[in-house]
């Protein structure tokens, strides 16, 4: 699955010049959002308190500095996904073209064998570069806010959190929990979202040999299929229904954490509202970044259902 496309002489500048690019790209795109939160902070104190001399001229040369911000992360972020759309079907073009030969010389017959080559490949390339790439605008997004975090965490008034970086601690802290509690929530996941892909893979086998041969159609046998069908995604949809409701609950509680937390100094004077503006964009951004596999865990679930399924279809192909 990857040394198809990252060990061949044919693709090496795809996988390996696409994958520098992109983090070229995304290296970018996060120093802008770096510069957009210390523009928080003059923009929002200057809301709180506007000049009587100059304020509308500060107000339009802050909606200025946003453009200028804003305009480039929109376009460096369209290219980004331009360029990872053709990254993701390079990818699926050469597993594909792996996949092809050996599966014609496999004596033995394997089992939803089309669908593994049309859409698992398709399937695998694109949910790997997505998760790729977003944990290393995390980790960069991370880097990148940490030192920020930290400074902003001495403008605390609660007693308790009177220690260095507490902000970021807390962002930690919280991150863990509600990993490990989505783990706990989510076990079940993948394995469910694997048999479902093999029914689905059952029930569109039988539908497509119809489409040749009618007559031949026993529909209590496709009826059987689709019950199996039907009784696999009814208890995907109430695993489902579970972790999204735990996950909404987490994102939500993330949103309104920081602002908690920093009121009392807000409101003692302690500090501004454009230090509260960039105390929550920073803290969302350092969550957002340790959260990432809460954020993504219905993905981390399909990949991981669709790489037990190719790695099934590669042990039984011909070598």
């Amino acid at each position: 699955m990857f040394s198809c496309f990252f060990m061949k002489r044919e693709w090496l500048i795809w996988a390996w010049g696409g994958l520098s690019f992109m983090v070229g790209l995304v290296l970018l795109t996060v120093w802008q959002t770096v510069r957009l939160n210390e523009w928080f902070r003059g923009f929002f104190d200057l809301l709180q308190k506007p000049a009587q001399q100059d304020g509308l001229r500060q107000f339009w040369g802050f909606a200025q500095t946003f453009a200028w911000i804003a305009f480039p992360y929109i376009f460096l972020r369209s290219l980004e996904n331009l360029l990872a759309s053709h990254y993701v079907f390079r990818w699926r073009q050469a597993l594909t073209t792996e996949y092809l030969p050996r599966w014609k010389n496999t004596p033995t017959e394997i089992e939803g064998a089309s669908q593994r080559i049309q859409e698992d490949c398709m399937r695998f390339a694109r949910q790997t570069e997505s998760l790729g790439l977003g944990l290393i605008r995390a980790v960069i997004t991370l880097l990148s806010f940490i030192p920020i975090l930290w400074g902003l965490s001495t403008d605390m008034t609660i007693t308790w959190l009177h220690f260095d970086g507490s902000l970021l601690w807390l962002a930690l802290l919280a991150a863990i929990g509600g990993t490990v509690i989505s783990w706990v929530v989510g076990r079940l996941l993948p394995e469910l979202e694997y048999n479902n892909q093999k029914v689905e893979a059952a029930f569109r086998k039988k539908l497509v040999y119809a489409e040749d041969q009618r007559d031949c159609l026993v529909l209590s046998d496709v009826m059987s299929l689709f019950r199996a069908v039907k009784a696999n995604n009814f208890r995907l949809f109430n695993h489902y229904a579970y972790f999204n409701l735990w996950a909404n609950l987490y994102q939500q509680a993330m949103i309104i954490f920081p602002y908690l937390l920093m009121a009392p100094s807000l409101f003692s004077g302690l500090i501004t509202l454009g230090v509260i503006q960039q105390v929550g964009n920073a803290f969302g951004k350092v969550n957002e970044s340790f959260s990432y596999l809460i954020d993504r865990w219905t993905d981390i679930t399909e990949l991981r259902s669709i790489y037990k399924r190719l790695c099934e279809f590669e042990r039984s192909l011909y070598h």
